[in-house]
């Protein structure tokens, strides 16, 4: 990915929002040819020169204080997470791609962490990294991603699952907000690490083979949700409104820890305790499987006392 490309790319996508009158400017004069605000607009609403602002948009914000880009963020209207990204943006470009140091995000995670996570009986939990590859989950968490985890590829992918697996479109309810919000958490990951090499190939490979990727991500919107609600359609229990909470592992650096919860009462409780006894069942045969495969003996008492 080019970083400068993104930098001018983010800033041209968030002026071509926001219409002249919305930031009191007069709008008589020339017709405009593109919507949004021009860029001696912005420069104006920043208070930089028009030539300062022209060579910021076209990359030369990684040289630039963080005064100007607050004032930049300010002009543009940015929210949190967007005025994030600039930074982002900026801090990520100071120094060459060969002098950035690289911290790579743990492909597996600790055990107390897992231990936490296969303490959670009644609530699906997974741990995910930047790129939005699954590293681990509990068991009610698998049987709730039981179609994501049929795809062979490996590390399982949320985002490569919503937009390459056709079973994505029936079991996100809202597919299309959650495309968005992936996108958008990828979009912000280029920002913080342009240079992790997974991330550039998933998002290559997800530019070449969907079309509703490439849309999405031309319009460089960012996201991040640490909490709201997701909906699915598991196809053995149904419907369930999933709320979450994202968690920052602050010993697996990079690593999120996403536990899902139901509101009591409701269907989706109902069905995410359908979920929760189905996958007990099915867990408590298979270590009876393995028991009999390991001490066959056993099994023969077992037949014997029944006989």
């Amino acid at each position: 990915m080019d970083h400068r490309r993104q930098i001018q790319d983010f800033l041209s996508s968030r002026r071509a929002r926001i219409s002249p009158e919305s930031v009191g400017l007069p709008v008589a004069g020339r017709k405009r040819r593109v919507p949004g605000l021009r860029r001696e607009e912005v420069a104006s609403l920043a208070g930089v020169s028009v030539d300062y602002y022209v060579r910021l948009e076209r990359g030369a914000l990684i040289a630039a204080s963080d005064t100007v880009i607050e004032a930049i963020a300010r002009a543009l209207h940015l929210d949190a997470v967007e005025r994030a990204h600039l930074f982002d943006l900026a801090r990520a470009g100071r120094r060459p791609s060969s002098a950035r140091p690289r911290r790579a995000t743990p492909a597996t995670v600790a055990a107390p962490v897992q231990a936490v996570l296969d303490a959670l009986v009644g609530a699906p939990a997974l741990v995910r990294n930047p790129i939005l590859d699954v590293i681990t989950m509990n068991d009610l968490g698998r049987a709730l991603y039981s179609e994501l985890h049929s795809d062979p590829d490996r590390p399982a992918n949320l985002a490569r699952f919503t937009f390459l697996d056709p079973r994505a479109r029936n079991f996100w309810v809202d597919w299309d907000q959650v495309a968005d919000d992936f996108v958008g958490h990828l979009q912000a990951a280029a920002g913080t690490d342009p240079d992790d090499p997974a991330l550039t190939q998933l998002i290559g490979e997800l530019s070449t083979r969907s079309e509703q990727f490439r849309r999405m991500w031309a319009r460089h919107d960012v996201r991040a949700h640490p909490r709201g609600v997701k909906r699915v359609r598991h196809p053995a229990v149904g419907v369930l409104d999933l709320r979450y909470e994202v968690m920052q592992l602050s010993a697996e650096p990079g690593l999120t820890f996403v536990a899902y919860t139901t509101e009591p009462g409701t269907p989706s409780h109902d069905n995410l305790s359908l979920l929760a006894a189905w996958t007990a069942t099915q867990q408590r045969d298979a270590e009876l499987s393995d028991t009999v495969k390991t001490h066959p003996h056993r099994r023969e008492r077992r037949t014997g006392m029944r006989e």
